[in-house]
């Protein structure tokens, strides 16, 4: 269940986040599948009408490498400690910034920015992050 009923109010919820503990990071995994011969992005379903990458924010300080593991858990893993999942994370694709509390996000920081608040990536964009990348599928 999400914390906000809008985006104003994840923006303004963002604002006084920011003023206490300064500039946000998340990171969001882009699981790749393969179903019917094709690659599919793993995508969660928030509601009836929003989608997103597994992943979020982060601890104060916490590695990235270990904070979307955590968030991978908690989010795609079984509800057992005895079954806990061992995620191979790749590397980065991409970081995105929010150089202000507006709904627009860049690939790169905006040189008159001086306080960025850093968050993920733009799912749109996802194919155009993937296309350095080979993959090879494998079928059975």
């Amino acid at each position: 269940m999400e914390k906000d009923t809008s985006v104003a109010d994840r923006l303004a919820r963002m604002k006084v986040n920011y003023m206490k503990e300064g500039m946000r990071t998340s990171v969001e995994a882009i699981l790749l599948v393969q179903e019917h011969n094709h690659p599919h992005i793993l995508l969660l379903q928030i509601g009836n009408t929003f989608c997103k990458l597994p992943g979020g924010r982060l601890k104060p300080g916490e590695n990235e490498i270990e904070g979307l593991k955590r968030k991978l858990t908690s989010k795609l893993g079984a509800n057992s400690p005895a079954l806990v999942p061992d995620w191979q994370i790749g590397e980065c694709v991409a970081i995105w910034w929010r150089p202000n509390f507006e709904t627009i996000m860049y690939p790169y920081c905006p040189p008159h920015i001086t306080k960025p608040k850093r968050y993920g990536p733009v799912i749109s964009t996802i194919p155009q992050q993937l296309s350095r990348f080979q993959f090879n599928m494998i079928t059975t």
